[in-house]
């Protein structure tokens, strides 16, 4: 079996790329989404998935490594309201929200109908292997070629990359941190012949039933991260201080520059009778 590994022929799927605060992100709405996953999964072509949300952007401005991973990835999508809010200030709106964790269960879904086949990696062992017995009572025609924790060393790497590749996995789901599943999949996508790397974050918490996301009426008004922030106050409060603070300042200029031409232009064009 052949796979893709020249230049990445995203020409292919009509669609744009903007900037929001210098980070890029793919116009592409989660049903386009999910059928250009499919289309590179069935032409075989290696494919990085990254969610951009504003924790996201604050680090692609901080973290150089990050930064040139994120650039390299061939999917950037919309994982978050507020992601969509500024694009639509900055005058180049998204057509709309593409959540990790959707997008994840759906392509599950799409797996067990097309037979597709999953490889997991991340969490710790309780979490996988709880997050596998639950993906399967889920999806019963679901093909799981293979799993593990995400808790390896630097000198597993190679077995890790063969153990991946013998499972004739189309999907490889990695429930890390960022920026740890960005770095390892740009580090080491070249040497998978899995198709689709799709980062998950916490998904895999969420699927074995140890966090719980928001109402839907949140999801949907952007509150989702004040929903988390309640579960997990410690932990997250000093990450959404800093990113909001870090993405507001860097937004806030760029809003402001566009809004004060869109009114030097309104102010210049004639007025008809």
């Amino acid at each position: 079996m052949s796979y893709h590994k020249g230049p990445d022929p995203l020409s292919d799927a009509k669609h744009a790329r903007i900037r929001v605060a210098g980070c890029p992100v793919d116009c592409l709405s989660f049903d386009q989404a999910q059928t250009e996953l499919a289309r590179r999964i069935d032409q075989r072509i290696s494919t990085h998935v990254v969610f951009i949300n504003v924790f996201k952007i604050a680090q692609f401005r901080n973290d150089a490594r990050l930064r040139a991973a994120v650039e390299r990835a061939h999917l950037l999508l919309t994982d978050g309201v507020p992601v969509l809010w500024s694009a639509k200030l900055l005058g180049t709106p998204l057509p709309g929200r593409v959540n990790g964790t959707d997008l994840m269960e759906s392509m599950l879904e799409l797996a067990s109908v097309r037979g597709y086949r999953i490889f997991l990696l991340g969490g710790n062992a309780d979490v996988i292997a709880r997050t596998v017995a639950e993906l399967l009572r889920r999806y019963p025609g679901l093909q799981i070629g293979g799993y593990r924790d995400g808790y390896f060393s630097e000198s597993e790497k190679d077995s890790l990359v063969e153990q991946i590749n013998a499972s004739r996995a189309d999907i490889l789901l990695l429930g890390m941190s960022t920026p740890r599943k960005e770095l390892w999949a740009d580090e080491t996508l070249a040497r998978l012949t899995v198709p689709v790397v799709q980062g998950v974050g916490g998904s895999f918490d969420v699927i074995a039933g140890l966090t719980r996301r928001a109402p839907l009426w949140m999801q949907r008004t952007g509150l989702e991260w004040l929903y988390r922030l309640i579960q997990e106050p410690r932990r997250l409060w000093p990450r959404y201080l800093r990113s909001g603070v870090r993405v507001a300042s860097l937004l806030c200029p760029q809003i402001l520059s566009v809004w004060k031409n869109r009114i030097t232009n309104l102010l210049k064009s004639p007025v008809t009778s």
